[in-house]
């Protein structure tokens, strides 16, 4: 999941609190030794090998591996059939229960998983004076990215522009919030920015995932058409493909998360060269996320003697646009 190559898919954190300087070395990352009863390995370990932690004031660039130690699935299914057949020949019975099934499916794993290598996962992480730059929207790994950094005594919040406004919580009465740092008011806002002449959802290899009071729906190729038949019976708009200049992303709204964004950057002989032009454009991308946010948030109304100028798209209360 990367930051430095292909397209990127970020989750931004906000740090709370960190040492200065963070000390990775605490939580390095050892991997499964041979013949080991460990079955999960978790650690840091540096972008390139024997590459610093610190990349530039107050920026770190660290990856997060986690290595599993798993039987295969069907590797185990074919060895059960094995044992219980022999089972059977040893004891004339004509089955096996359910019991001694699940002590020889035990047997089985313990064999298989003596001869297994463990599969890694790497994760690229960067943080960046306040902020921490995630390569994944994946829930499962940035719960462990967080986890493993606490340990280290870095402590980080999901960033979000209702957070940092700290707007209340608004009751969605289609959508269910269940993660942290999630929120109907990024529904609200991809609804609002329908129409906005800096981002737009992609028309033609379009992506929309969206929430009726009935089903969960999801939209691709030419999506514009059935988008507005949708918005206008009041769909909640959880994540779209869109456009932002240059920039090509799959926006989360629920978890303001950006995922598969291309970025086209010139040669450098240093990878930390390449990692500020990603970053620098990554966090561009954000902040015009939060930027749009702001400006489209509802504002109080003015007095009749001042006339209101139109607002270039519609305000996150405002009824979605017509045809």
């Amino acid at each position: 999941m990367p930051l430095i190559s292909g397209s990127a898919s970020v989750t931004r954190f906000s740090i709370v609190h960190s040492p200065e300087p963070p000390d990775f070395e605490r939580a390095a990352f050892h991997g499964i030794a041979p013949g080991s009863e460990v079955r999960d390995a978790v650690g840091f370990v540096p972008f390139e090998l024997g590459a610093p932690w610190e990349v530039g004031h107050r920026r770190y660039a660290f990856r997060v591996q986690i290595d599993k130690l798993r039987p295969d699935p069907v590797a185990v299914k074919e060895r059960l059939k094995q044992l219980v057949h022999v089972e059977q020949e040893q004891t004339g019975a004509p089955f096996v229960g359910p019991k001694k099934r699940k002590r020889l499916k035990e047997l089985a794993e313990e064999e298989l998983i003596s001869q297994a290598r463990p599969r890694s996962q790497i994760i690229e992480c960067c943080m960046d004076g306040p902020l921490l730059y995630v390569g994944t929207t994946a829930k499962a790994y940035l719960g462990t990215v967080l986890q493993l950094l606490r340990q280290i005594d870095v402590v980080a919040d999901y960033k979000a522009p209702w957070i940092d406004l700290d707007e209340p919580e608004v009751d969605g009465e289609i959508v269910e919030t269940t993660e942290p740092g999630q929120s109907v008011l990024g529904c609200r806002f991809l609804k609002a920015v329908l129409g906005d002449r800096d981002i737009m959802v992609e028309p033609e290899a379009g992506y929309v995932r969206l929430q009726t009071r009935e089903a969960r729906i999801t939209l691709t190729g030419a999506v514009l058409n059935d988008l507005r038949h949708y918005v206008k019976k009041d769909a909640e708009l959880l994540a779209a493909k869109l456009v932002a200049g240059e920039s090509a992303f799959r926006f989360d709204a629920l978890s303001w998360r950006i995922g598969s964004l291309r970025i086209e950057t010139a040669r450098h002989e240093h990878w930390t060269d390449l990692l500020d032009e990603r970053l620098e454009k990554v966090s561009g991308v954000y902040e015009l996320l939060d930027r749009k946010y702001a400006s489209l948030r509802p504002r109080p109304r003015r007095t009749e003697s001042v006339p209101a100028e139109p607002p270039t798209s519609p305000a996150m209360s405002d009824p979605p646009p017509a045809d």
